[in-house]
């Protein structure tokens, strides 16, 4: 069977560590075009993997026929470039958050619908294996009902992994349109939304630039949730853990409770109300220091390769993006808003 030709459009740090290295261990995929306005990024990939550069995502559509793209570039962009590729008959693989508006992100959902391609968006979140062992042991029922949770996503900020330092992208708000909730608040809506198997109902938050100076970006958000079950709780982005990252979840149950990446050696851990505790090793979640396989792209390839919509879709991407849109709202408004 033919390779899969791919385009990468941006060749920033996500798709150094992630895509395109993840394309090149993909048997299935074949990459034939990079993008980037500073030309000699998309030069470098090119030599080290075949395929052509281009500075500009519309003249490389125009010259390549390309099965699929994935979509690298700053936030604002998103939208529009996936569209193009849509448009131009390829599957798209957007980076989150998917769009900067919820107009946006429909608009790019019924570009796909209307080409015939699919649209997923990179919630790698829901791939990494202790997610993957917390949400099988969740729906196992022996946990019971969720009732509270908290979810947390925190680091020192962009600048130690964007390719361009403190003089990223990241921090323009013209460009990446919100700051840490965009980059890592978004990560655990979908996350909460897709471990429950229940929808956001009400969103009230605090969301701000706390630290960060010479930015218009939040570099923190604490939100509180109530899901559409009655389930409540908290989640928390932030660019200012400057020691002691975090990337963990809690979920407390009827029977017992759950604790996902709270523990250096056991992954989850589950302590019942009878006095049972089971803890897991099932791997470490990828951080910005320790890549490891995401998963992402062989999700995507498959979903193309079988014809089969891709579990995260577009629609998925739009219900996490609203949460964090629905966070800024309170924010600017001091009210709880409904979703």
């Amino acid at each position: 069977m033919s390779k899969i030709k791919v385009a990468v459009v941006g060749c920033g740090s996500i798709a150094k560590h992630r895509h395109i290295l993840e394309y090149a261990w993909n048997s299935n995929v074949e990459l034939v075009a990079f993008v980037d306005p500073v030309l000699e990024r998309a030069e470098h990939y090119a030599q080290l993997h075949g395929g052509k550069a281009y500075s500009s995502y519309t003249e490389m559509l125009k010259q390549e026929k390309v099965d699929a793209v994935s979509v690298c570039t700053p936030n604002f962009l998103h939208a529009e470039v996936s569209i193009a590729a849509a448009n131009a008959g390829a599957h798209v693989l957007v980076e989150k958050p998917m769009a900067s508006t919820a107009e946006e992100a429909e608009a790019m959902i019924e570009a796909a619908k209307k080409n015939g391609v699919f649209l997923m968006v990179g919630h790698n979140q829901r791939l990494m294996p202790p997610h993957v062992k917390a949400k099988e042991i969740l729906n196992s029922g022996k946990l019971g009902k969720v009732l509270t949770f908290r979810t947390s996503f925190g680091h020192p900020g962009p600048e130690g992994w964007s390719v361009d330092g403190r003089e990223s992208w990241f921090f323009r708000k013209e460009e990446a349109t919100m700051g840490a909730m965009g980059d890592l608040g978004v990560h655990k809506s979908d996350l909460i939304r897709w471990l429950l198997a229940d929808e956001v109902a009400q969103v009230a938050a605090f969301v701000g630039t706390l630290h960060k100076e010479g930015t218009d970006v939040d570099d923190n958000a604490t939100c509180l949730l109530r899901m559409k079950s009655g389930a409540t709780g908290s989640l928390v982005a932030s660019w200012t853990y400057y020691k002691g990252q975090d990337n963990s979840t809690v979920l407390w149950c009827e029977n017992g409770v759950i604790k996902i990446d709270t523990d250096p050696n056991d992954q989850v851990i589950v302590e019942l109300r009878d006095g049972t505790v089971e803890r897991y090793k099932v791997g470490q979640i990828a951080t910005n220091e320790k890549q490891t396989h995401s998963g992402v792209i062989d999700e995507f390839i498959t979903s193309i390769l079988e014809g089969k919509k891709p579990r995260i879709s577009g629609e998925e991407g739009l219900r996490s993006l609203q949460v964090i849109l629905a966070a800024f709202e309170s924010e600017a408004t001091g009210k709880i808003i409904s979703l």
